[in-house]
């Protein structure tokens, strides 16, 4: 089950098979309103049972926010920080989910080699669930999860 919310023809609940991607809930949803960039959403990933997938908006934007929901992490676009926001003391955060390798670089301890992997990991298993799944990515300990961990969201 998957919250599809946003600039879709039909938002709402779908319910998708086991290991269903992101395109699979966009079609579920009526696809995308006409217009709306789709560039910065991976179409290929895995969902998770319980996420929502925002298509089109910016987390927090007033379509339904991940965190303000308590759903799993959102899929939407990101900004032109590549999945980067600022919390509320001006230290910016990066969406383990939705930023570039780029994006991630910026974290503590994670460098283009590591950023890469974690992309990878995302690729092959789908959205982090949570910060602490980072410790199954290659390279990255206890000691370089608490680093980042400050500056890391879902």
């Amino acid at each position: 089950m998957v919250d599809v919310a946003g600039k879709v023809r039909r938002p709402g609940i779908v319910s998708l098979p086991a290991g269903s991607r992101v395109v699979e809930a966009l079609r579920r949803a009526g696809g995308a309103r006409p217009g709306v960039d789709l560039t910065s959403l991976n179409l290929a990933r895995i969902l998770i049972d319980g996420e929502q997938l925002l298509v089109g908006v910016s987390p927090g934007s007033g379509a339904g926010s991940a965190a303000a929901s308590g759903s799993a992490p959102a899929s939407a676009p990101v900004s032109a920080t590549q999945g980067a926001s600022a919390d509320t003391t001006g230290v910016a955060s990066v969406n383990l989910n939705t930023a570039t390798a780029e994006g991630l670089d910026e974290l503590p301890g994670v460098g283009p080699v590591t950023a890469q992997k974690i992309i990878a990991w995302r690729t092959e298993h789908g959205a982090f669930r949570s910060v602490d799944e980072l410790l199954e990515v290659d390279g990255i300990g206890p000691k370089t999860l608490a680093e980042l961990a400050p500056r890391a969201t879902l």
